[in-house]
Formats: structure tokens, sequence, C-alpha cells
């Protein structure tokens, strides 16, 4: 996991999980230093405890006023209640459908939720938190949002790509990853993450990308991709084309005997 200064005001907690045949996911983290500090997302079980250290490095937890889950997928979940319990002032910002899939193993108390839907606004001191569907989402609880203060968008997974190396999913900018990469990555990502783009009405696909056209943010930042500086039109130009991608088919059973084959150690 490394620190990455990413935006204004926002580092980056960033992690990745190696996937065989396709390289490495980036798992990103956020924390924006506004009035009120807000984490954005809470990276994988797995890193749980090097997460919390490298977050109590940037600042004491138990300062932390807001915890804003863009959607309750467990690559997004992973020390949620370390955070409850560290940071006993924070809110976890999320919609209803999430705090009911959180429930679904642990109650969370109600007193420490605050839920925000699409076009609602939170104040966090200096700047409001815009709330918005991203273009491409996993989970139907799935929200970024907009900080009005330095126009940077919080995507969510939308515009996510697998790469090459760890170190590329620790860049600072997708500028460090080949254009005909990041392309191919991005379109594999939306199959697999958001597979029903490949059926959607196309003309009702492109005017959801409308209001982000518009807005033209300087920094879009993706769970699953080093950050995007000044990148608007040609991110939304490789999502435009999303729907007429490949539709995206896993592995089958002989495809996984196959490699459990090719994984067993070779008899002298």
């Amino acid at each position: 996991m490394e620190l990455v200064r990413s935006a204004p005001d926002v580092t980056t907690l960033a992690d990745a999980i190696p996937i065989p045949d396709l390289g490495f996911v980036p798992v990103n983290a956020f924390l924006l230093r506004a009035e009120q500090p807000v984490l954005v997302d809470a990276g994988l079980t797995a890193s749980s405890p090097e997460f919390l250290a490298k977050l109590s490095s940037l600042l004491d937890p138990a300062d932390l006023r807001w915890i804003y889950l863009t959607h309750p997928d467990r690559d997004h979940t992973g020390s949620i209640r370390s955070l409850l319990d560290l940071a006993p002032r924070a809110r976890l910002v999320t919609t209803f459908m999430g705090m009911g899939i959180l429930s679904l193993e642990e109650p969370i108390p109600p007193e420490r939720v605050f839920l925000l839907n699409p076009g609602q606004t939170l104040d966090v001191g200096d700047r409001q938190l815009t709330c918005f569907r991203p273009p491409l989402y996993d989970s139907p609880a799935t929200t970024g949002f907009y900080d009005s203060l330095t126009g940077t968008c919080f995507s969510s997974d939308c515009f996510g790509a697998p790469v090459a190396s760890a170190d590329l999913a620790h860049a600072d900018d997708i500028a460090a990853v080949p254009p005909s990469e990041l392309v191919a990555g991005q379109r594999l990502w939306a199959t697999v993450d958001s597979p029903w783009v490949t059926g959607v009405d196309r003309t009702a696909f492109r005017a959801s990308l409308e209001p982000l056209r518009r807005l033209a943010p300087p920094v879009i930042l993706s769970s699953h991709l080093p950050a995007a500086h000044n990148a608007t039109t040609r991110l939304l130009e490789m999502l435009e084309q999303a729907p007429e991608a490949t539709p995206y088919v896993g592995p089958d059973q002989a495809a996984l005997e196959a490699m459990l084959a090719a994984m067993e150690p070779r008899s002298t």
C-alpha cells in the first residue's frame, strides 16, 4: 500500500489486488482534508492493519468526521467496523440500501449513519459534497460525489481498469499507463464490473454521460484506477464505446481444472 497525493486536499491510500492473467486491479480509498475530514471508502479486509496504520500517519482517526462509503462491496468496507470504533464522532455516509446491505452482517447503529441520495449535498465545513450516480456501477447502492471547492470528482468504480504492475496501480496519474493498455483495460473492466452496459439503450447511456461532460472536473478519482488529471473528455470517449464492447465470459470449470493442473508440481 502506498500514499499518493492525487488531487488538491486528497491523499490516496493506494492498494492493489493481483489477478491472474490480467495484472493488478488498483483498490483506492481517499482521505479528503476538508474542514471536517472525510475518508472515502475503507479498503480491503486483508489490508486492514496496514490501512489503519497508513491512515493514522495522515491524521488521528478520532479526528475523522465523515466516512463516505461509495458502496458496500468487500473491497470498500475492509476497515469500516474498526473505523467506527476509532472515530467515535464520524458518521457513515451511505444510502438506505447501503445501510441495509452492511447490516446483514452486523447492524450499524442508525445514529452513526447519514443517508445521502444522488442530487443531495453534504456540508463538510469549507465545501459541499454533491452526491451523484456514476455512469457505470456494480451495486445499486453506488454513489460518488463532486467537491464544490476543488471540482474533484470521486467516481467510485467507474473508469476502473487492471494495470500491468503494482507500480502502475500506485501511479499518481493515468499518464503512466500506455494509452492502448488503458483503453483495453477500461473496456474489459466495464464489461466485468458492470456487465449490464453491453445491453443498454445506447442513446440513454450517452445521455447519462452529459452531466459529467458539462462539469468537466479537473481530476477524476476512481476506486480502481490511478488519478486522471484533465482527462474527462478522454475518459468519456472511452466510456461512450463501452456498450459496444464484447461481453465478458469468465473461465468455466474445464478452464479452472486446466489451471489447477498447470499449478501441480511436476514429478521427477
